[in-house]
C-alpha cells in the first residue's frame, strides 16, 4: 500500500493524506482547507492533487475547518462514499461547514466589489451551503473505541485525542497478502490537562504513525494562568486606556475556552464589568454543541458544573448574531471585549473589527493561538508595523499582545506523552505533519531520542510506499 500527503505536508493546514491499497481501494484520512498560506491559498484549495471520483471512504479526525473544509468540495467533485467521525464531530461539522460556505460567499461579495472597481478578475466560492449540505448526508457516526469495517480488509478505530470536542485519533487495522498492517493517524493532539476536555487517551500498537507537529518545539507549562492573563490585558486596555479588545479566535474549542476562563473570573468575583460580545452566530451554535457532549468533559468542568450549571455563561455576555448588530460595535466608541472568528484574523467578522480598531493605540489586540505566518493574524503576532486587510495597507496602532498557553494542540511533551504508550522498536517509521517544516525537523530529534528508528517529514504530494 502507499501513503500520499496532499495536505499539511510542511505547513499546518490542509490536513489530507490519501491511503492507497493494492486491491485499489482508497481512503482518505480529513479533507481539510488550507488557510492564510497567502496567494497560493486559492490554488491549494482548488486542487486536490487526486481525482475525488476514485477516493472510497473518508475518515474524519475532527470538524476543525483545516480538517475538514474541503469535503463540500470533494463532494461536489464526484466523491460518494461514506465520511466516518465520531457524534460530536458531525455535530461541529454541520454548523462549520454551512457556516464556511456562507463566511466564503460572503467575503467574496465584499471583496469583489473592489476586485470589480479596480477591473480585477471576480472570486468564486469554493462551494455552496447547497453543496455543504449534500455532503452531510454521507456523515456515518462511529463511537470511540468500535472496531469499524470499511471492508473485509480495512477496519479502524477510534480513540479520544482531547483536542476539540469530537476529536479522534484514528487506528487502521490493514490485511494484505495475509499480513497485517496497524496505522496510527493523530489528528491534532490536545493538551494533558486541558482546561475543559479529557486528556488524550492510549491505543494499540502501530507500526507506521502519522503525528501531528504544530508545537514540536514549544513548551505551553511555563506561562502563566489564563485567567490572569486575560484579567491583565482587559483591566489595562478597558479599564486604562478605555480602548476596546479585539479576540480572535476560532469558534469551536478556542471561544469556549475564553468563556470559561471569564467565567471562572466572575466565579472569583473579579470579572470587570463590560460588555463581553462574541461576534460570531457560530460560536453561539458551537457552545451549544460542547454543552450538549457533556461526557467529554475533564473532572475540573464536572466540579464547577456542581455549582454552576453554565460554566460558558456570565453577566455582561451577549452573542451577537446580524450583521447589523456586529457594525455598530465598530460604531460604538465604549469599551468592551469582542471575541470573533478567525482565530487566524483571515477570514469572518474579526477581520472587519480589526480594520475599523487596528489604527486606535487605546486598543488591545489579542491573540490566543496559533497563526499561520503568511496569515494576518501571524502577522500581527510577529509584530508588523504595516499589514494588508481587505486589499488596503493598515498601519498597525493598536497594542498586539498574545497569550501562547492558550493552545488546544500539545507541546512538544504532550506529542511525546502521546506516543509514548508505543514500543518503539515496533514502529517501522513515524511521518511528521502538521507543522512548520523547521518545528519538525527540530522535533524529528526529540522522537528520535525516544528510540524510534526513522522519522520521516514528508513534502506536499509526496508518495511513500508502505512495506
Amino acid at each position: 500500500m502507499t501513503i500520499t500527503f496532499h495536505g499539511a505536508a510542511r505547513n499546518v493546514t490542509g490536513s489530507k493524506h490519501l491511503l492507497q491499497l493494492r486491491d485499489g481501494t482508497s481512503i482518505l484520512l480529513d479533507c481539510g482547507m488550507f488557510q492564510g498560506l497567502g496567494e497560493h491559498t486559492e490554488d491549494l484549495n482548488e486542487h486536490f492533487g487526486f481525482n475525488p471520483k476514485k477516493v472510497d471512504h473518508l475518515i474524519l479526525s475532527h470538524a476543525h475547518i483545516d480538517h475538514c473544509g474541503l469535503i463540500p468540495r470533494l463532494v461536489a467533485q464526484g466523491f460518494r462514499g461514506q465520511i466516518f467521525c465520531t457524534s460530536a464531530t458531525m455535530d461541529l461539522a454541520r454548523i462549520l461547514l454551512m457556516d464556511s460556505a456562507k463566511i466564503q460567499t460572503q467575503d467574496n461579495e465584499y471583496s469583489n466589489k473592489h476586485r470589480q472597481k479596480k477591473g480585477l478578475p471576480l472570486l468564486k466560492a469554493l462551494y455552496t451551503e447547497e453543496e455543504a449540505m449534500e455532503s452531510l448526508r454521507l456523515f456515518k457516526i462511529v463511537d470511540y473505541h468500535q472496531d469499524h469495517e470499511i471492508t473485509p480488509s480495512v477496519k479502524f478505530r477510534f480513540t479520544d485525542a482531547g483536542h476539540v470536542v469530537g476529536s479522534a485519533a484514528v487506528h487502521l487495522s490493514v490485511t494484505e497478502n495475509g499480513k497485517q498492517t496497524h496505522i496510527t493517524f493523530s489528528g491534532d493532539v490536545g493538551r494533558y490537562g486541558d482546561m475543559i476536555l479529557k486528556s488524550p487517551q492510549t491505543y494499540p500498537q502501530a507500526d507506521y504513525i502519522l503525528l501531528e507537529s504544530t508545537y514540536g518545539d514549544s513548551l505551553h507549562k511555563d506561562i502563566g494562568p489564563i485567567e490572569d492573563a486575560l484579567l491583565e490585558v482587559i483591566k489595562d486596555t478597558c479599564e486604562i486606556k478605555k480602548g476596546k479588545v479585539i479576540i480572535p479566535a476560532f469558534s469551536v474549542g478556542r471561544t469556549q475556552e475564553l468563556l470559561y476562563a471569564l467565567n471562572a473570573l466572575e466565579l472569583k468575583g473579579i470579572l470587570p464589568n463590560l460588555h463581553y460580545y462574541v461576534d460570531s452566530p457560530l460560536s453561539e451554535k458551537a457552545t451549544m454543541v460542547l454543552m450538549d457532549h457533556p461526557e467529554e468533559y475533564n473532572k475540573a468542568v464536572n466540579k464547577v458544573l456542581k455549582m454552576d450549571p453554565n460554566p460558558f455563561g456570565f453577566k455582561g455576555l451577549r452573542f451577537v448574531q446580524s450583521t447589523e448588530e456586529s457594525i455598530a460595535l465598530n460604531n460604538d466608541p465604549t469599551p468592551c471585549v469582542i471575541i470573533s472568528s478567525s482565530g487566524m484574523a483571515e477570514a469572518g467578522r474579526v477581520k472587519h473589527h480589526i480594520k475599523n480598531n487596528i489604527g486606535n493605540p487605546h486598543c488591545t489586540i489579542l491573540m490566543v493561538g496559533y497563526c499561520e505566518p503568511n496569515s494576518l493574524g501571524g502577522h500581527l503576532a510577529r509584530g508588523d508595523r504595516d499589514v494588508f486587510i481587505f486589499g488596503e495597507r493598515y498601519e498597525v496602532r493598536a497594542d498586539v499582545k498574545s497569550i501562547k498557553s492558550m493552545s488546544a494542540h500539545g507541546d512538544y511533551e504532550d506529542l511525546l506523552h502521546f506516543v509514548s504508550c508505543q514500543d518503539p522498536r515496533k514502529v517501522k517509521k513515524v511521518f511528521l505533519v502538521h507543522g512548520e517544516y523547521d518545528v519538525q525537523q527540530r522535533f524529528r530529534e526529540k522522537i528520535l531520542a525516544k528510540g524510534f528508528a526513522a522519522v520521516d517529514i514528508p513534502y506536499q504530494h509526496e508518495k511513500i510506499e508502505l512495506e
